[in-house]
């Protein structure tokens, strides 16, 4: 099969490389892919990932079999749409399932309406009306979150009414994040570990993958500002068989049910945020997609193959078709840019790795997520640059094999966060006592 994956970060390329584990995936490209994901043996085309008509063009010229789309702004779109109209077949939801992420909104009204737990929430399109309520309620920290989509930034935790205040002037009136803060949700704060689960549906079935725990945060201790992501492991120590069984019974099988009684059943890749609260789990937010950087530690652990299992989300044979699951642990370091994320240089050389952009003499892989091809060598091209995932039988061995190979990386300026999986450790650690 000749297979397509549009995007063109760090979750694409631990995409590509599962797929090509698969016998039947005999030719892999990327639009627009990167640098270093053609360094790796993939076929990049610069289409951007938004340009539907041009995207939906190329997949017609170059006869794909299958496309897979990653990133939330063309399921938005409609991207998987476009292609079913042009006899393509995709992994991914509809733009009317897209929403789920799209629309937070729509989100939270879903949840509210099919009694799926989540935090306590209003909607809003007045600022003076939303400070209204938030002095009204008086409790904080509290979280405003932009309706749209804001390239996993349109989430503020206000930790008092001036924040609060700064916070809806910014989102609603200064339009910082555009027309996705037009509307916005005032939320009450969530406290408890964290977890993602990211889950493979064809709009009935729902099988999750192993959960895995991200660090949003630039720097140690969990402080600085909120990013994309510094770091994952997997699986989380804190999502035990008890919670999972809790979790599928009042959260994962009741927003397919909810998606499909809405008219818009859900295919694709469903990621649940969830907050283990006090009360129980509960949801922070759902994802349309594989979440980045979680893709970097969950597909490495993926033993089932990965196109059976995205063809079977497509054509709703998911019940029938086995998602398995290697036992051991994966952890991800991310390498940035410094001054991520906010303002940070670009195109500096990137050395220590091989001319296939991964390491020469190391277990761990070297997922691309911001690197561009310049002069025969590889060089920064993004806020998080390069995503540094090891596998092994335990979590500890997993974070030396990672640590040990990010160590091996250099370019000018480069940061990363140096207690990835701590939190985990300390969990496991009390579990064991």
């Amino acid at each position: 099969m000749k297979i397509l994956v549009v995007g063109g970060g760090g979750r694409e390329h631990a995409i590509l490389r599962a797929l090509r584990k698969s016998p039947a995936a005999t030719e892999l490209w990327a639009a627009p892919g990167n640098g270093g994901i053609a360094a790796d043996g993939f076929v990049c085309r610069a289409i951007p990932a938004t340009d539907l008509d041009a995207m939906t063009a190329f997949a017609k010229e170059e006869a794909f079999d299958y496309v897979v789309v990653a990133p939330d702004d063309p399921l938005a779109l409609g991207l998987v749409d476009r292609l079913a109209e042009a006899g393509i077949p995709a992994f991914g939801p509809n733009a009317a399932a897209a929403r789920i992420e799209a629309s937070k909104v729509f989100s939270k009204n879903l949840m509210k309406q099919y009694g799926i737990p989540t935090a306590d929430y209003a909607v809003f399109t007045e600022p003076a009306a939303a400070l209204a309520y938030i002095q009204q309620k008086g409790k904080y920290p509290v979280v405003i979150k932009a309706d749209g989509l804001a390239l996993g930034k349109g989430v503020l935790i206000c930790p008092d009414e001036a924040a609060a205040r700064e916070a809806l002037h910014e989102m609603m009136e200064e339009k910082v994040f555009g027309a996705s803060g037009t509307r916005v949700v005032v939320e009450e704060f969530l406290t408890g570990p964290e977890v993602s689960v990211l889950a493979f549906c064809d709009g009935e079935t729902v099988k999750p993958m192993v959960s895995s725990m991200d660090h949003k945060r630039a720097l140690d201790n969990d402080e600085g500002l909120n990013t994309g992501g510094m770091g994952t492991i997997a699986p989380n120590p804190f999502y035990t068989p008890a919670v999972a069984e809790r979790c599928m019974e009042e959260i994962f099988l009741p927003t397919v049910r909810a998606m499909q009684a809405e008219g818009c059943p859900f295919k694709g890749c469903l990621y649940f945020g969830l907050m283990l609260t006090p009360d129980g789990p509960k949801v922070i937010e759902y994802n349309c997609r594989f979440g980045d950087p979680e893709t970097q530690v969950v597909l490495p652990l993926l033993h089932s193959d990965l196109l059976t299992i995205m063809q079977a989300c497509t054509n709703g044979t998911l019940a029938d078709t086995p998602v398995e699951f290697d036992k051991g642990s994966a952890a991800c370091v991310i390498l940035a840019s410094g001054g991520y994320p906010q303002k940070y240089p670009k195109g500096l050389p990137i050395e220590g790795l091989a001319e296939n952009g991964q390491l020469a003499q190391s277990d761990a892989v070297v997922y691309h997520a911001g690197t561009a091809a310049k002069d025969g060598g590889l060089v920064t091209a993004g806020g998080r640059v390069l995503g540094v995932t090891a596998t092994a039988a335990d979590l500890p061995a997993a974070l030396a094999k990672a640590y040990a190979a990010a160590d091996c990386i250099r370019f000018e300026g480069a940061h990363k966060r140096t207690d990835i999986g701590r939190r985990a450790l300390a969990a496991l650690a009390e579990q064991n006592k």
